[in-house]
């Protein structure tokens, strides 16, 4: 296993264990899309069905194991745990719009014609456009909590290191699988908008924050202590004033 392989699947566990423990930290799924949670859950159930037909290595087993225990747990959080939170009403997009060609696309072109390889391919082609509910729920509500954000970027950084992954492959191993490495360039393309938003969302937010420390400065704090100290003395002397008024009548 090369380092860009093991870094992508790092950021892969990554992006989907920041995800778990937003949600359930803040007891809420609001702006995360259900339905691409569901799609993922998919592409690894069918991905990972080899788990009980062959034996590669305790890490590749262990990580399959957990994709598909974190898929599940992240789709029960979301429509069972906290369904009252969740924002099904900007959770539009069509899934059959994408389920049902990609289950015929991997009829057609695969490595073998065999249950377990369709399946397979299925699911890689299945992933490749699983995180378009997000993208489009997004969208749709015109914003997104910066937990999420880092969520997609972690998600966008395991497609990108895994593409290096399959260049690194084919020239050290002469390994190629071209439905890999076509699914995971179009998956790669479609975080590449949201790349340039996440880095330009980033600025705006630290100049926002830059803004806040500016007003929060100890010049500020300082005035405003003096300010609020002038304004109880003038308070004081206007009540001593009242009184001598009263006793002078």
């Amino acid at each position: 296993m090369n380092i860009f392989r093991l870094t992508g699947d790092l950021s892969h566990l990554a992006a989907i264990i920041i995800l778990l423990l937003k949600i359930w930290k803040s007891r809420s799924c609001a702006g995360i899309s259900g339905k691409s949670q569901l799609l993922f859950a998919l592409v690894f159930t069918t991905r990972y069905l080899d788990l009980f037909t062959s034996f590669i290595s305790l890490y590749n087993t262990s990580m399959k194991l957990i994709y598909i225990a974190c898929s599940y747990a992240t789709v029960y959080l979301i429509y069972m745990k906290f369904k009252a939170t969740y924002d099904g009403n900007h959770d539009t997009f069509r899934v059959e719009f994408l389920i049902v060609p990609v289950g015929g696309l991997s009829f057609l072109v695969n490595h073998d014609f065999s249950p377990l390889e369709i399946l397979w391919t299925f699911s890689i082609y299945l992933e490749s456009v699983a995180i378009l509910p997000q993208l489009f729920m997004i969208s749709k509500t015109g914003e997104a909590e910066t937990i999420t954000t880092h969520y997609l970027f972690f998600l966008g950084l395991y497609r990108a290191l895994y593409l290096v992954n399959w260049i690194w492959r084919y020239y050290f191993e002469g390994f190629f699988d071209l439905i890999a490495v076509v699914a995971g360039v179009v998956q790669t393309v479609l975080y590449c908008d949201f790349f340039y938003l996440y880095v330009t969302k980033g600025e705006e937010r630290s100049s926002v924050c830059q803004r806040k420390c500016q007003k929060t400065s100890p010049a500020s704090v300082l005035l405003d202590a003096w300010t609020e100290q002038s304004l109880s003395q003038a308070k004081v002397k206007m009540l001593e004033t009242e009184s001598q008024k009263h006793s002078s009548l």
